[in-house]
């Protein structure tokens, strides 16, 4: 078969004596460059688990880009692939560079796989500033593939801002895809009868936005009823944020916009620790994130991410000479710290502790107020003055022999 030839093409690339030094540079440099062959390229020997994909892999995480991961998911015949095809016609608008993973349902009996999803998206083939792969789900539960989150960081190596993932048809208990999406989008359609109600207790719980696809025929003022009757179960908490109920028609593009803005208020909130984490300050204070000294955030973010856990977030704060990384936990995060010099302040902590916990940061209202306070009580200070460090944020530094032998970082409460 023609794709035979491919597959061993790459793997006479990747051949061990010359992978390591040659093959993996290049293909990398490719890659990070934009490189759409080299993406494809790339994404088929992580895929197969070919020779050198691990070290393919270690490589594109320790990429510093940073790319969006939107789930779209819901029940078979949603629309969810004409719904994609709008949105990443939206991106491109914007000036943004899409990836697409669209995974397609494999046959319980033969293993094979129709790769429908990228038949229908070819109106988007002749611009590169979209790549659209379609992979087989190959048994895997939860509507994605088990190499999906490697994918995703593929794609992310290869500068691609925006990563929309498209799910089989799935189930009530098939929630996988809100563990690897930074924003979670469930597609319902109206005639979907009692499937709503039998979705409580999975899909739905794990919606970030709904949407109520092919409105124009009747029925949606139902459906977006009963979503709000769910909503109106659970416990209501101020400043929680409540999933917004869009009504589109992918066919013609109506509503998409509406989605699209949902999308951006979302991620903003997901990325600044979101609303539930803000509204549950007790007296002004609450645990922020904690502080790991690593010696390679890319070594490190791997059991992490093995965890479920994925990084938001990458920067370098040149004048504390390290580079964070954070991934959101729960109701808070934890912040990958590694120097970039061996004299900071991280490099010096390695050396003398090596890796684990380097500090504790905890969130205040008003921090030029603490500040002051904290000054004239005369507790120990590490900062001399509030600083602007990674994200935005202010802080400053409270040192261990005032806190019973923790560092102590304080950080503005609207950061």
């Amino acid at each position: 078969m023609w794709y035979r030839g491919i597959i061993a093409g790459v793997i006479a690339e990747l051949e061990p004596d010359g992978f390591a030094n040659t093959a993996l540079k290049q293909m990398v440099e490719r890659l990070r460059a934009g490189d759409v062959r080299a993406l494809a390229r790339a994404i088929s020997v992580v895929e197969g688990d070919l020779p050198g994909a691990s070290e393919l892999l270690a490589a594109c995480r320790a990429s510093s880009e940073y790319s969006l991961r939107i789930g779209i998911t819901g029940p078979p015949g949603a629309g969810k692939s004409t719904l994609v095809d709008q949105m990443a016609r939206r991106f491109r608008e914007e000036g943004k560079t899409v990836a697409v993973l669209a995974v397609d349902p494999t046959s319980p009996y033969t293993g094979g796989a129709l790769l429908g999803d990228r038949i229908r998206m070819q109106d988007l083939a002749g611009d590169e500033g979209v790549f659209v792969r379609s992979v087989a789900s190959r048994g895997a539960t939860g509507g994605v593939t088990r190499t999906a989150a490697d994918l995703c960081a593929v794609m992310a190596a290869a500068g691609r801002q925006v990563v929309l993932i498209e799910t089989v048809g799935v189930g009530q208990d098939e929630v996988e895809v809100a563990e690897l999406a930074n924003v979670t989008v469930v597609v319902l359609v109206p005639g979907m009868g009692d499937e709503v109600q039998s979705m409580k207790a999975g899909l739905m719980e794990v919606a970030d936005i709904f949407v109520v696809n092919k409105s124009d025929g009747g029925g949606a003022d139902r459906v977006e009823a009963e979503i709000r009757a769910m909503q109106g179960l659970a416990q209501e908490e101020p400043g929680v944020w409540m999933p917004p109920v869009v009504r589109t028609v992918a066919t013609t593009g109506e509503g998409v916009e509406a989605l699209m803005e949902s999308i951006r208020i979302c991620a903003v909130e997901k990325l600044r620790g979101g609303k539930r984490l803000r509204q549950q300050m007790h007296d002004g204070l609450r645990l922020d994130h904690l502080g790991i000294a690593v010696r390679s955030i890319a070594a490190a973010r791997g059991f992490y991410e093995m965890l479920g856990l994925h990084v938001v977030q990458e920067e370098t704060v040149e004048y504390e000479k390290v580079r964070t990384a954070m991934l959101p936990l729960g109701e808070t995060r934890i912040e990958l710290l590694e120097p970039t010099e061996e004299e900071s302040v991280i490099g010096r902590f390695l050396v003398k502790r090596g890796e684990g916990l380097h500090h504790i940061a905890v969130q205040v209202e008003g921090i030029d107020d603490m500040f002051k306070k904290l000054k004239a009580e005369g507790i120990r200070l590490a900062s001399d003055e509030v600083r602007v460090g990674a994200g935005g944020h202010r802080y400053f530094f409270v040192h261990p022999a005032s806190t019973g032998g923790v560092l102590l970082e304080i950080v503005e409460g609207d950061a």
